[in-house]
């Protein structure tokens, strides 16, 4: 990254809301692994920063995800009646075997490699269209104006989210699920405010159900409404939970992996200029997108015994949160100056999707999503510049990693 400040020896070793810390986490990662491997926060989660133990961890069948008895320990007996805590109580990320496996097994078909393929045609047409409303401007924003619009377009086609509602999702906020990721307790206000997005997704959605139900497509949504319907295979709440898990999971990542990666290229003009020259590199760039400033900075699982690990004793019900951004530069793994973007450094393998059970469904489209993108993007604007590629305006928030904008013109 360009902004190397180092973090003063006084600050904590791990305080992931900070701006310093949001603005540039990498060498507050490098001191936790050398300093503290296995950290424990204030709050009482186990932190861990190397790759080889945030990796197993999220292999390990000794861990899980206990979503309802970690949300419980974290705000009391009484918080899984709030329609937020809920709703994710529900969703298969947070859930272990044979939930996790049911509901997965309903929505894998989806997200088949076949599948994902033959969605290129509609990917490039998406974003060809994106890039012929803008380029006349001169100028755009492109997380809002760019990488925004695909993702969500695309997810919109899966889901069968009508034509005439879309607009909604367009313009709709992107503050949405952020926060309720974060390792830090929210405050009663954001409780609220997470609890009134949530009433509205679940009214839209379920709208969207009974049209499904009478108008059935070819799409995500009419397949898991006929699986609810084939009766225990999926509950109402499960389906309108999955769904929401869904259009989340399906856009908010896929948006920063397009926005984090250009602006790393433009802050490394040999890379930018590597990748123009050899557009065939485009793959192994995007892995390498995916390590140097992951979308996704951390994930969580529960001890589900005591365990040793790193030295320290995990009692069972214990957090551990992996720092997936930080075993991304793990020496160990990576030994040629993991702190420098190379888009040709060979065997890239990030932990940006997770690992085990867990293991982004799309993975797959994401990658396809972020390489039609930037590769139309630097053949159709070479001049493309960023107006401030030093000092951006990341969104508020850790485990999503992400900018808020990124002017550019040309």
């Amino acid at each position: 990254m360009n902004e190397q400040v180092r973090p003063a020896n006084n600050d904590p070793l791990f305080n992931p809301l900070a701006p310093e810390f949001i603005r540039n986490p990498y060498p507050y990662y490098e001191r936790l692994r050398t300093a503290d491997p296995m950290h424990v926060t204030p709050f009482g989660a186990f932190v861990a920063s190397r790759h080889a133990e945030a990796s197993l961890v999220l292999r390990d069948k000794r861990f899980g995800k206990d979503y309802a008895g970690r949300t419980i320990r974290r705000y009391g007996p009484n918080i899984m009646e709030d329609p937020i805590f809920r709703s994710m109580s529900q969703m298969m990320l947070q859930q272990d075997p044979p939930d996790h496996t049911r509901l997965r097994g309903l929505v894998v078909k989806a997200f088949t490699a076949r599948r994902v393929e033959d969605m290129r045609p509609r990917i490039q047409e998406i974003v060809d269209q994106t890039l012929d409303r803008v380029i006349p401007q001169g100028r755009m924003d492109l997380i809002e104006d760019f990488a925004f619009r695909l993702p969500v377009t695309v997810i919109c086609d899966m889901l069968g989210i009508p034509e005439d509602h879309r607009e909604t999702f367009h313009t709709g906020s992107r503050e949405s699920g952020g926060r309720i990721l974060e390792p830090v307790p929210l405050s009663p206000e954001e409780i609220k405010q997470s609890n009134a997005r949530t009433r509205m997704s679940e009214m839209y959605f379920q709208q969207l159900f009974e049209l499904r139900r009478k108008q059935p497509g070819d799409d995500l949504t009419t397949q898991l409404v006929q699986a609810e319907e084939d009766g225990h295979k999926l509950s109402n709440e499960e389906l309108t939970a999955n769904i929401i898990l869904l259009f989340g999971a399906g856009h908010e990542t896929t948006v920063n992996l397009i926005g984090n990666g250009l602006l790393a290229l433009h802050r490394n003009p040999d890379q930018l200029a590597l990748l123009k020259a050899n557009p065939d590199l485009i793959t192994n760039a995007i892995e390498e997108f995916l390590r140097y400033d992951s979308s996704v900075q951390m994930t969580g699982r529960a001890a589900l015994e005591d365990i040793d690990l790193c030295g320290k004793r995990i009692p069972k019900g214990e957090a551990v949160l992996c720092l997936l951004g930080s075993a991304n530069h793990d020496p160990a793994v990576y030994p040629d100056h993991p702190e420098r973007l190379d888009i040709v450094r060979p065997n890239v393998k990030p932990l940006s999707f997770g690992g085990g059970i867990h293991f982004c469904l799309g993975a797959q489209l994401a990658r396809i999503e972020a390489e039609i993108a930037i590769s139309t993007l630097l053949r159709r604007l070479p001049d493309l510049r960023l107006d401030d590629a030093e000092n951006p305006e990341w969104r508020p928030t850790f485990v999503l990693r992400g900018l808020k904008r990124l002017p550019a013109s040309w």
